[in-house]
């Protein structure tokens, strides 16, 4: 856990009084969360004694996560969180790395209070909730990664780095065509609906280009490094349109639970929410028995 102070926390109370003053009626208190100055918009529902805290990925924000909510606040407390730079969330800050992430997310844990948190992130926030659980390991008991964590260990060669660098320069100078071309080649599958992609793409066409491209500039995070250092068991909820390779988990004793996902794309909590309803309530259940 991060010192208060370098956390620069902020919390205080909203209150609604009733108009109807012959009933003792108030709506609940919401406590407003701030990290490094940087305003943190999310969701609260459902009570329980496990939190199921998740994480967008790239370019979209907390309601891709709306079946979810409906379906586990029925036996969980769920937050939703809006990471910074995108969504409701606030954009005043220059990091826009993984560490600053982590930080946003250590941030909501600490000044909601969560025990018994399951960190849940889609795409670029697998390796954001790995670095949350690292700083607040007393009070997370489990990792569950969506569509991510496919190469890990892999070591980047000369050739990698320059595409990866042409494809940077190319979001820069043409945001929206690039990404489009991106998520239309890349990330959708052939089975992804019409209406999902039209969704997810118009997200694309709003976002701030600035942030969106230096969220994902590469830095020096080991993702290896930080599996081993935090100690527990990592479930992943992963497409098969793309395959994922655990050599790495194995050779370095990283302990794991794979579950694929079939028929769908890089966004299999909206393409198939049922099917990842079912496959997110083994991993939970997992998790509770070997973490708590």
């Amino acid at each position: 856990m991060y010192p208060l102070a370098s956390l620069a926390l902020i919390a205080f109370l909203v209150s609604c009084n009733s108009n109807d003053t012959s009933k003792d009626v108030s709506l609940p208190a919401k406590i407003l969360i701030q990290n490094e100055g940087v305003h943190i918009d999310y969701t609260d529902s459902g009570n329980g004694d496990t939190t199921l805290l998740f994480v967008h990925g790239w370019c979209i924000n907390k309601t891709y996560w709306s079946d979810q909510v409906s379906f586990f606040s029925k036996k969980y407390r769920v937050i939703t969180i809006d990471l910074p730079g995108f969504g409701a969330s606030g954009k005043n800050r220059a990091s826009w790395n993984t560490q600053t992430f982590g930080r946003d997310i250590d941030s909501v844990i600490y000044v909601l209070n969560l025990k018994n948190v399951i960190l849940i992130g889609h795409s670029m926030a697998g390796d954001i909730i790995l670095e949350a659980a690292v700083k607040s390991t007393d009070n997370v008991i489990g990792l569950v990664g969506v569509d991510n964590f496919k190469n890990t260990g892999q070591v980047q060669t000369k050739e990698d780095k320059e595409n990866y660098k042409k494809a940077i320069d190319s979001l820069k100078i043409n945001f929206k065509a690039t990404a489009s071309d991106y998520f239309n080649q890349a990330l959708f599958y052939k089975t992804t609906a019409d209406s999902i992609k039209k969704r997810i793409l118009g997200e694309v066409s709003v976002c701030d280009s600035v942030i969106a491209v230096a969220c994902i500039a590469q830095d020096d995070f080991d993702e290896v490094k930080k599996l081993v250092a935090v100690k527990k068991k990592l479930s992943l909820i992963n497409s098969d349109y793309t395959p994922t390779d655990t050599s790495s988990f194995v050779a370095n004793h990283i302990p794991y639970e794979l579950f694929l996902i079939h028929n769908t794309g890089h966004f299999p909590m909206v393409e198939k929410p049922v099917a990842f309803d079912s496959l997110l309530q083994i991993a939970i259940t997992r998790i509770n028995i070997d973490g708590k």
